[in-house]
């Protein structure tokens, strides 16, 4: 889970590029003028904590150092404090099913150095391993993060797969603490080890040294990090063979293709699964960009399951799989079709596709017409419930708060968000302070507004205007034959829409030999499936299946 809301990604201004670049579909929505204490300038705080002595004082004029100094000899002094890995190990068990399970936990600093050797990058981490296991050598390893971009791992962390998991309340506010903290009963650590990656920037990750952010601050920078720390773990900890997994949700999801296509064909470090949590391939698809209709058809089905939820619907049916499906279908089909014609459709004919429009999504029909058949996703926000005063979240539409201001036409919120926040930032510092006894100073940036605005969305060797992975995910594919990924999806997720993952996934054009490596689950929740304790079970059961599916032992080779 993730945050700074860009009012710009939703509002219907003139298009730009750049605007839909730095949309951020994984950061929590909301006005950027709302703060979390925790969260600071991550360039400031790396300054204070980090920047070391670079010069050496000069020496006076009258000093024997300075009558013997030589031009040709002068060195700058090395660093007064130069950056340190820290380390911090505890012990535990956690009863999963019928076994309780040992493992150690290590709450890190791992050092990322430049071509000169020198520390440019404190990457913190959290790792997971079972402590029964004579040779960890050959056990799976996955590394799990959230995205942003600016985000830390703490919601897939807290929420998901670490251990230990905040208690929050399902479609309502948490509210203020105490909060409490449990054993994760789905905790994945009875199927791999794990590592929690925090990015540069946020958590208590950081440049140093000479390290500079926008060295690690966009899309390639960032898979390079992430691969530069991947290596150093498994060089460190004797992980070369075992079978490794990338588990992202939303823009970790981009990056955990981007990653793994980086790590196979430069890194010769092959992926034996993906685990896409709430998906985003392509981010113009959900740009809602003007020429560009494909967000108004991605988004229809979503529309249409949050207004099903709340009964808002003429003739609401009992079974949501089926108005799903029914859903999708008009959408590819007649909604497509008078879209394509713009602004040559007829009066008749936009009558026509507002009505069933209407009876899809519990909009009316005269702002559906006024709105020209095209609601961004801002504005169903707020109109859905709009005569109840009531704005439904992004992140989880289940979600709903008031809407301060009755005429305004686009969401200033996001519910969903706000309703988990204060809980996970209070867990996540409790638990690495307290129970993993990782003592510092710094502050633990959960989210950070400072990144995504400076995120570079260029790409090596790709066309300035797309963003997307998609051809690293048909390469990363075709690299390794034995590649499974498995997309993870929540029917009342607004984020990232499932039909849009759906979409893109069936358009990679992909031979089907290739193609039946994909697959989709689908969960009674939101962008953060975990939030919804029944669906929990489920999350970790379908990804404990793709790790067992794809570390089955090989056959000895004939020879």
């Amino acid at each position: 889970m993730i945050d700074a809301y860009n009012l710009s990604m939703q509002h219907e201004e003139a298009p730009n590029r750049q605007n839909i670049r730095t949309r951020d579909v994984d950061m929590r929505h909301r006005r950027p003028e709302r703060r979390i204490g925790l969260r600071v300038s991550c360039a400031a705080m790396a300054f204070a904590l980090f920047l070391p002595t670079l010069f050496a004082q000069e020496p006076r004029a009258d000093s024997p150092s300075a009558a013997q100094a030589k031009p040709a000899d002068t060195k700058t002094a090395p660093e007064a404090n130069p950056p340190k890995e820290e380390s911090s190990s505890t012990d535990h068990t956690i009863r999963l099913g019928a076994q309780t399970v040992p493992y150690k936990a290590t709450a890190s600093t791992t050092l990322l150095r430049n071509d000169k050797d020198e520390p440019v990058a404190s990457i913190f981490s959290i790792a997971y391993t079972r402590a029964d296991v004579k040779d960890s050598s050959q056990r799976p390893i996955a590394f799990i993060y959230n995205g942003g971009p600016g985000s830390a791992s703490l919601w897939m962390h807290m929420g998901a797969f670490g251990p230990r998991r905040v208690v929050t309340q399902n479609a309502a506010s948490t509210g203020s603490g105490p909060y409490q903290l449990v054993d994760n009963e789905n905790c994945l650590v009875d199927k791999a080890d794990l590592v929690f990656i925090d990015p540069v920037g946020t958590g208590f990750s950081r440049t140093v040294g000479k390290g500079d952010t926008k060295d690690y601050w966009g899309v390639d920078q960032d898979v390079k990090s992430f691969a530069d720390f991947i290596g150093i773990f498994i060089s460190r900890n004797g992980r070369w063979n075992s079978p490794k997994f990338l588990i992202g949700e939303s823009y970790g999801t981009f990056r955990s293709v981007a990653l793994a296509n980086y790590l196979q064909s430069q890194r010769g470090i092959y992926i034996n699964g993906i685990a896409l949590v709430s998906t985003v391939l392509d981010l113009n698809a959900l740009g809602f960009n003007l020429g560009d209709d494909r967000s108004y058809i991605f988004y229809v089905p979503s529309y249409a399951a949050s207004a099903w939820y709340y009964k808002t619907l003429k003739n609401r049916p009992d079974d949501l799989g089926t108005f799903l499906a029914d859903a999708r279908h008009w959408a590819a089909t007649d909604y497509a079709a008078a879209l394509m014609k713009g602004d040559a459709i007829g009066d008749a004919e936009k009558s026509q596709i507002a009505k069933k429009l209407s009876d899809f999504t519990g909009l009316g029909e005269d702002y559906i017409v006024k709105a020209n058949l095209r609601v961004n996703l801002a504005q169903f926000e707020v109109e859905l419930q709009r005569s109840r005063g009531i704005t439904v979240g992004r992140y989880d539409s289940r979600y709903s708060g008031p809407t301060y201001d009755l005429l305004i036409e686009n969401a200033q919120y996001d519910p969903s968000y706000d309703a988990v926040s204060g809980a996970f930032t209070a867990g996540i510092n409790s638990y690495l302070r307290q129970d993993l006894k990782f003592r510092t100073a710094l502050t633990y940036v959960t989210l950070s507004d400072e990144i995504e605005p400076k995120w570079d969305w260029k790409r090596k060797g790709a066309d300035p205007g797309s963003v997307s992975v998609s051809n690293d995910l048909v390469q990363a594919l075709i690299t390794n034959p034995d590649l499974q990924v498995q997309f993870e999806n929540g029917w009342f997720d607004m984020a990232t829409p499932f039909f849009a993952t759906e979409f893109l996934a069936d358009h990679l054009l992909l031979p089907p030999a290739l193609r039946s490596r994909l697959t989709f689950k689908y969960y009674d929740s939101g962008h953060m499936i975990y939030l919804n304790e029944q669906d929990l079970p489920k999350l970790k059961s379908n990804i404990a299946d793709l790790i067992d599916a794809t570390t089955k032992p090989r056959d000895a080779v004939k020879k």
